[in-house]
């Protein structure tokens, strides 16, 4: 904690955000530009802003923050959540936690909050939709084949489904070739040697580079792979707690599904994936560990491809291998 910085703990809403500075003072102010406007008018430059990330709610306010040049630091919830359950707190309102986020602050080491560049920005948001219509193509794909498996299915009903999978699928094709065009403007290099690794195929490419922001956001293979939530967690306590090892899982879930997908091609035609896999299996372990074992080597395959500038030699002798 430095003494000579002013810590100012947001709690945010849709509509309003309460603001607990570190002298005890309490505000509250509307969720909106005009109420940004007015919040900044407090800050100096030895203010710091704490805040969690709620969702959406509070993207509006930080990027506001940052383009102002004010320090803000976007705290991950459940870190927050384990602070405010330590103190006992009987207290739960919008306005205790602004207070318990500000005391939080002052407790831990805060790393100053990045954001997205509004290139990278466009990128999440068209992953983000073309999440929403996989899944809505599936609902159709699914509600075709049991209206068809009927005795006597409704022709209106089956022509209405399939004209609108046809223009959900359209909308996805339009989508995925807008995405591409938008990853190659800023990371045509790292895409066309991500594409190199056997076992990553076109989409999974570029859902890494996505993902990753072209790998610039990690420093090394450890941090991605924590990101991922593909590293283990142990649970020992004396003699009689001893669980077996299992991944975290706490990272970002849509990375790690798209890795253990490509881990089965990964066993088939990566020989460094392969040679760990029946390396794991031949010690008697489960298949899926192993599986989870070819997902971490992937990804740290895909991070040192970006981050050296070169394609895959499927020949090259690792000694981590």
């Amino acid at each position: 904690m430095n003494k000579d910085i002013k810590y100012f703990g947001i709690d945010i809403s849709h509509l309003v955000f309460d603001v607990t500075d570190s002298d005890g003072k309490y505000y509250q102010f509307k969720n909106t530009v005009s109420g940004f406007k007015k919040f900044v008018k407090l800050l100096d430059k030895d203010s710091h802003c704490v805040m969690e990330a709620t969702g959406y709610y509070h993207y509006k306010l930080a990027y506001y923050l940052q383009e102002q040049g004010v320090k803000l630091s976007v705290e991950n919830p459940l870190s927050v959540k384990r602070f405010i359950q330590m103190k006992l707190s009987k207290i739960k309102t919008d306005k205790s936690d602004s207070r318990s986020i500000c005391e939080y602050a002052q407790q831990v080491d805060l790393q100053l909050w990045k954001g997205n560049s509004k290139h990278q920005l466009e990128c999440l948001q068209m992953t983000r939709l073309l999440a929403v219509y996989t899944k809505q193509s599936t609902m159709l794909k699914n509600k075709l084949h049991r209206e068809s498996v009927l005795g006597n299915p409704s022709k209106f009903v089956v022509k209405s489904l399939k004209q609108s999978l046809k223009d959900l699928e359209k909308r996805m094709k339009n989508l995925e070739t807008a995405l591409l065009v938008l990853v190659k403007q800023a990371h045509q290099e790292v895409l066309t040697n991500l594409k190199s690794i056997p076992g990553i195929g076109d989409k999974t490419a570029i859902m890494l580079v996505v993902l990753t922001d072209g790998f610039k956001r990690f420093t090394s293979a450890k941090e991605l792979c924590s990101y991922a939530g593909l590293t283990p967690v142990v649970r020992q306590s004396g003699s009689s707690v001893k669980a077996r090892p299992k991944i975290s899982k706490i990272g970002n879930q849509k990375l790690r599904n798209l890795l253990f997908m490509c881990s089965f091609n990964a066993c088939k035609y990566n020989k460094a994936c392969k040679a760990l896999y029946d390396r794991i299996v031949a010690k008697g372990k489960s298949k899926k560990l192993a599986l989870i074992a070819v997902c971490n080597k992937l990804l740290k395959q895909a991070f040192a491809i970006a981050k050296s500038g070169v394609i895959y030699d499927n020949n090259y002798k690792s000694s981590l291998a």
